[in-house]
C-alpha cells in the first residue's frame, strides 16, 4: 500500500496533488452531463457518439468511488452498450449496485473483479460467474459479498457453485464454507488463493495439491486447520503463508506442540518468505533450543542435522541464516513480538510503533484486527510520540475509507485522527490532507450516524479545525449531520453540547446564502424543541444558551429566518424564558441580540408591535445585564420600532413618546468606550436609522452604536464606516437642521475616528 500522505521539506504534511488525468476524472465524475443525460424512461445513458476506450472507462469507475458518492445502478447504465464502452478491471466498494447493474459488467468481459461491502448483489447472482468467468484473471469476494454465501440468512448450506473460471491466477473469498463439491483441480494458473474467515465444512486443502503455480496460501481465521497442516506442508512452491487468527480466545490457534509444529512447516516449506502466525502459539515461549527437534513423519533436510544460531523463536531456528521477509506476529502467546532475536527483515505485532504500521499495512483488509491495529495506534498517539506521523496519518484514513460501514473500525480511526490532529499544528496539514481528513470523518458519522461514540469522536476532531473555512467545501453535508447530534443524541449528554456548540459557530461565521440553507434545515425548529424541553423541566444549561446564540446568528441579516422565529412562536418562547430565567445575563443578552435581527426587518416589525412586548423592551432599557449589551439591543430594538412613524405605533400604552425618552435615558447612561459583545458584518441596517430625521432618538441610538463601535474596534469598524458610505451620511445629519446636538456631537465623534483611523494606516503603511 504506497503511502499518499508526505512529509513535505518545510515540515508540513499534505498529500500528493491531483494529476492532469485525476483532474479530469474529478470533473467528469462531478459533471456526468459531459457524456450522458436522461433518458425518457428516466434512467441515464451514454449520449450519442460518445465512445469511451477501456484506460477510461476503468479509471471512471475507481475515481467515481473516490471522487463521488458509492457506485450504484444508474451509474453502471452508462456501461451497458459493450460497443462503446469497455470494462477489465473493476473493483467496487461500499457500493449499492444490484445483481442487475453487476450483470452489465461482467458482460464487459472483466479481467479482474473485486466486490468488498457490495449488500446488494443476491446469492442468486452467482451464476453470473458461471455464464461470464471465463476471462476472468483476478476475482476478490470480500466482506458483504454474497454471491457465495448461503442463499438465506437462516440456511445452513452454502450455495452449491463450482468455479468455472478456469483462467483464475488470483482468487480471494471471505465467509464461505467450503464443501468437498467445491472444486480447484481445474484452476491451473491460480497462483494467490485467499480463504479468509472461510470454514472448512468437509473440504480437505489436498484439493490444493493440484495447483502447480500456488505461491500464496492465505487462511487467516480459517477453522478448523489443525488437522490440515500435513497437507499445507505439501504445497512445496509456497512463498507466502498465512495460518494466523484474530484471537486465540476460542481455542482455535492453540496447538499442542507449537515449536514441532512451527519446525515442521519450515522444514517442508524451504521456499516461505512470508509467514504470518499472528494470534497463535506457534512463535513458542520464547526459550531458545541448540538443536532441531524435527517432527517426525515429513520430510527432512540434511542440514536439519547441524546446530542453528540461538533464536527466540525455536521453530524458526532453521531461518536465523536466512531471514523471512515477513514474520506476523500480533498478538501471539508470551509476546513473541517483544523478543529480540526475531529472524525477519518486517515484523507486524504490538511491540512498537514500526511493528504496529507494518501490521496496519498487512492487515488493511481485516477489518476486526486492523480495528485492534488503530488501538494499538491510539494509544501510541495518546501516551508516546509516534514519529512516523504521515504513515500513521496515511494508515488510519486508508483503514476508514477501504471500511466504512465497519463502525468499529470508524470510531478507532477516528478517535486516533483526534489525537493525531490535535498534536499538530493544524498549518502544518496542506489543504488536501485537511479536506481529506474531514472528508473522511464525515463520511464515518453519516455512514453511522445513530451511534454517539461515532459522532462524539467526529465532533471533537473537527473542533481542531478552523471553521468555517476548512469545511465549507462540505458545509452542507456537515450541517445534516450536525443538526442530527443536536435533535436526536441524549438531552444534556456531551454529544448535543458539542454538536450545538459547532452548529453555533458555523451559523456565526457564514454568509447569507449559508445562513438560508440553516434555515432552510429546520435549525430555528430544532433550537425551538431544545428551548421547549428546557422550559418543561425549569432547567437552564449551556445548551438553552447556545441555542438562542444559534438563532441570533441565523437571523442576521436573513429576514426569512427572522419569519421562521416569529413563525415558530418564538416570542412566546422568549417571554417564557424571560420569566422562568429572569437573572440569566447571557441569555439575556442572546435573546436579544436575536430580536434586534427581526426588529430590523421592516415588513415583520408590526409583529412586534403589542402592549406586552412593547413594556418588556421598555423595561429593559433599564437592565445592567451582561454591561450595555441588553439594554443596547432592547434600545436597537425600539430604535427600529418608532423609525417607522407615529401611526405605526398602534397601541395606547405605553406611549411612544414616553418609550423614546426612557430611550434616550439609557443612552445616556452608556459608557461610550464599553467593550462589547457583538459582531455587525454591516452598518446598512444601523445607517438607515441614521437617516431617519422624523424621529432624532433614533438617530441618536445610531450614531452612538457607531460611536462605541469605532472607538473601541476601530480596525475593524472605521473601515466598515467607510465602505458603507457613512461618513458622508453623518455629514449629512450634521449638516441637517432636525437632529438635537448631542446627537450631532456624537457623529462627529465617528467621524474624527474614522479620519484618525485612516491616517494610522498610512502612517503605518
Amino acid at each position: 500500500m504506497s503511502c499518499k500522505v508526505r512529509l513535505m521539506e518545510d515540515g508540513s504534511l499534505d498529500e500528493e496533488p491531483l494529476t492532469l488525468k485525476e483532474i479530469a476524472y474529478q470533473k467528469l465524475c462531478n459533471n456526468l452531463d459531459i457524456i450522458s443525460s436522461h433518458r425518457p424512461d428516466g434512467q441515464r445513458g451514454l449520449n450519442p457518439g460518445i465512445v469511451l476506450p477501456n484506460e477510461i472507462c476503468d479509471g471512471f469507475l475507481e475515481n467515481y468511488q473516490r471522487f463521488n458518492r458509492p457506485l450504484d445502478d444508474s451509474v453502471i447504465r452508462l456501461f451497458e452498450d459493450t460497443h462503446r464502452t469497455s470494462l477489465k478491471i473493476v473493483n467496487l466498494r461500499n457500493s449499492t449496485l444490484s445483481s442487475i447493474g453487476l450483470e452489465t459488467l461482467m458482460r464487459h468481459k472483466l479481467f479482474a473483479l473485486s466486490l468488498w461491502y457490495c449488500d446488494m448483489i443476491s446469492v442468486g447472482s452467482h451464476h453470473l460467474l458461471a455464464h461470464y468467468g471465463d476471462s476472468l484473471r483476478s476475482l476478490e469476494l470480500g466482506i458483504s459479498s454474497h454471491l457465495l454465501q448461503y442463499a438465506e440468512p437462516n440456511e445452513k448450506e452454502p450455495v452449491d457453485f463450482q468455479l468455472t473460471c478456469p483462467h483464475l491466477r488470483r482468487l480471494v473469498l471471505n465467509g464461505v464454507v467450503m464443501h468437498h463439491r467445491l472444486q480447484f483441480a481445474h484452476l491451473h494458473d491460480l497462483g494467490h488463493l485467499d480463504l479468509t474467515s472461510c470454514v472448512l465444512a468437509n473440504f480437505s486443502l489436498e484439493a490444493l495439491g493440484s495447483l502447480p503455480n500456488l505461491h500464496t496460501l492465505i487462511l487467516f481465521n480459517v477453522w478448523p486447520i489443525a488437522n490440515q497442516l500435513h497437507a499445507i506442508c505439501c504445497l512445496r512452491r509456497l512463498c507466502t503463508l498465512d495460518i494466523s487468527i484474530s484471537s486465540s480466545g476460542n481455542g482455535h490457534g492453540t496447538y499442542d506442540l507449537p515449536d514441532q509444529t512451527l519446525e515442521m512447516l519450515m522444514d517442508n516449506l524451504r521456499h516461505l518468505t512470508h509467514l504470518d502466525i499472528s494470534g497463535t502459539n506457534l512463535a513458542g515461549n520464547g526459550v531458545a533450543t541448540k538443536e532441531s527437534t524435527t517432527t517426525s513423519g515429513m520430510q527432512q533436510s540434511p542440514k536439519m542435522e547441524q546446530h542453528f544460531a540461538l533464536t527466540d523463536i525455536p521453530g524458526l531456528a532453521s531461518r536465523t541464516q536466512r531471514p523471512l521477509q515477513f514474520l506476523g506476529l500480533y498478538h501471539t502467546a508470551h509476546w513473541a513480538c517483544k523478543r529480540h532475536d526475531i529472524p525477519a527483515l518486517e515484523v507486524a505485532g504490538d511491540a512498537n510503533e514500526q511493528q504496529i504500521l507494518t501490521a496496519a499495512r498487512y492487515y488493511h483488509d481485516r477489518p476486526v484486527l486492523l480495528t485492534r491495529v488503530l488501538n494499538d495506534l491510539y494509544h501510541l498517539f495518546r501516551f508516546e510520540n509516534c514519529k512516523d506521523i504521515h504513515t500513521a496519518l496515511d494508515v488510519v484514513l486508508s483503514a476508514m475509507d477501504r471500511h466504512l460501514k465497519f463502525k468499529h473500525m470508524q470510531i478507532s480511526g477516528s478517535a486516533t485522527l483526534f489525537y493525531i490532529v490535535k498534536g499538530r499544528d493544524r498549518s502544518k496539514f496542506g489543504a488536501l490532507l485537511r479536506n481529506h481528513i474531514i472528508r473522511t470523518l464525515l463520511n464515518g458519522m453519516e455512514m453511522h450516524i445513530t451511534d454517539d461514540t461515532m459522532l462524539r469522536n467526529g465532533y471533537l476532531t473537527l473542533t481542531q479545525f478552523h471553521m468555517p473555512v476548512d469545511v465549507l467545501f462540505e458545509y452542507e453535508r456537515l450541517i445534516k449531520i450536525l443538526l442530527h447530534g443536536v435533535s436526536k443524541t441524549e438531552q444534556e449528554g456531551f454529544v448535543q453540547r458539542i454538536a450545538i456548540y459547532l452548529l453555533n459557530t458555523l451559523a456565526c461565521q457564514v454568509d447569507g446564502r449559508q445562513k438560508l440553507f440553516l434555515g432552510e434545515l429546520g435549525v430555528v425548529s430544532t433550537m425551538f424543541t431544545l428551548i421547549k424541553d428546557r422550559l418543561t423541566r425549569s432547567v437552564f444549561d449551556d445548551v438553552m444558551e447556545v441555542a438562542w446564540s444559534t438563532m441570533w446568528n441565523v437571523t442576521d441579516e436573513t429576514a426569512i429566518n427572522c419569519k421562521r422565529f416569529l413563525d415558530g412562536r418564538g416570542m412566546e418562547y422568549f417571554l417564557k424564558c424571560l420569566h422562568t430565567f429572569p437573572d440569566r445575563d447571557e441569555l439575556l443578552r442572546n435573546m436579544m441580540g436575536l430580536l434586534g435581527n427581526v426588529a430590523e426587518v421592516k415588513w415583520l416589525r408590526p409583529k412586534l408591535m403589542t402592549q406586552e412586548f412593547i413594556e418588556v423592551f421598555a423595561r429593559l432599557l433599564d437592565s445592567l445585564s451582561d454591561g450595555i449589551e441588553v439594554s443596547y439591543n432592547a434600545a436597537g430594538v425600539l430604535a427600529h420600532i418608532a423609525s417607522d412613524g407615529a401611526d405605526a405605533w398602534t397601541i395606547k400604552t405605553p406611549s411612544r413618546e414616553h418609550v423614546l425618552e426612557r430611550m434616550v435615558a439609557a443612552i445616556q447612561r452608556w459608557n461610550i468606550k464599553s467593550e462589547r459583545n457583538i459582531n455587525y458584518r454591516s452598518f446598512e441596517p444601523i445607517l438607515s436609522l441614521v437617516r431617519c430625521y422624523e424621529t432624532p432618538q433614533c438617530q441618536h441610538w445610531a450614531v452612538w452604536a457607531l460611536a462605541n463601535l469605532t472607538q473601541v474596534y476601530p480596525e475593524k469598524y472605521c473601515k466598515l464606516v467607510e465602505q458603507e458610505n457613512g461618513i458622508q451620511i453623518l455629514n449629512e445629519l450634521i449638516e441637517h437642521e432636525s437632529p438635537y446636538c448631542e446627537i450631532k456631537r456624537i457623529a462627529r465623534l465617528v467621524i474624527e475616528q474614522c479620519d484618525s483611523g485612516s491616517e494610522r494606516m498610512v502612517v503605518d503603511g
